[in-house]
């Protein structure tokens, strides 16, 4: 930019060109299912707990969780709507999703104390952000960094994990486009390149079976 700068200004002839680095290549941690259980178990503070098991029931964007009001929590029909009503401006998508059974008895719990609207509350006000308290409860439980994010991502992977379709995954998420989803998560599901790899297999485990046979 500086060099391209230089050139325009007349300061230098001709801006060499130099080949920027390849871009690194994302970090993709995720919790295992007993250090989800462990963060749970970490969180000291109510609001955090409630949180996170929520963050990873739902599988839901940070801010779609930050802004869920208890009108959106049909204990009823046992569903979660993620929609913001009032949002009229675009906004990436969530979804109505169902209201596990952890889910909903740590949101019974939360409600008989609530005194604000919002489901994550604290102090009779909203919760802003939760990033502090994450990072606390997972030092409590003996794990590295945790972010919202990571919640989210690994309830994803759980799910490709146990062979979940990867156009519901992209509901859940609140995708509108299921190749992204697929992008990201179809490797983790135990059924990718199965069909591709099994054309490759010996059915009799070819010539190294027959040598030991003889």
């Amino acid at each position: 930019m500086v060099l391209r700068w230089a050139e325009k200004q007349g300061l230098i002839a001709r801006a060499p060109h130099i080949e920027r680095p390849p871009k690194p290549r994302p970090k993709e941690r995720h919790l295992t299912r007993e250090q989800v259980r462990a963060l749970f178990d970490g969180c000291s503070l109510p609001h955090i707990r409630l949180y996170a098991i929520l963050a990873y029931t739902t599988a839901a964007r940070n801010s779609a969780l930050l802004g869920l009001r208890w009108e959106r929590c049909d204990f009823e029909a046992g569903r979660i709507d993620l929609r913001e009503p009032a949002l009229t401006t675009p906004h990436k998508g969530r979804a109505i999703v169902p209201m596990l059974r952890t889910a909903r008895a740590a949101l019974l719990e939360a409600r008989q104390g609530a005194l604000t609207p919002w489901v994550i509350e604290w102090a009779r006000r909203p919760v802003k952000s939760v990033k502090r308290g994450l990072l606390a409860a997972a030092k409590r439980a003996g794990l590295e960094h945790v972010s919202p994010h990571m919640l989210r991502h690994s309830a994803a992977i759980h799910m490709a994990e146990e062979g979940v379709g990867m156009e519901e995954i992209a509901q859940m998420l609140g995708h509108s486009n299921v190749n992204v989803t697929r992008n990201v998560y179809a490797r983790f599901s135990p059924d990718y390149l199965g069909r591709a790899a099994s054309a490759l297999e010996f059915d009799d485990l070819g010539p190294a079976q027959r040598k030991r046979k003889t």
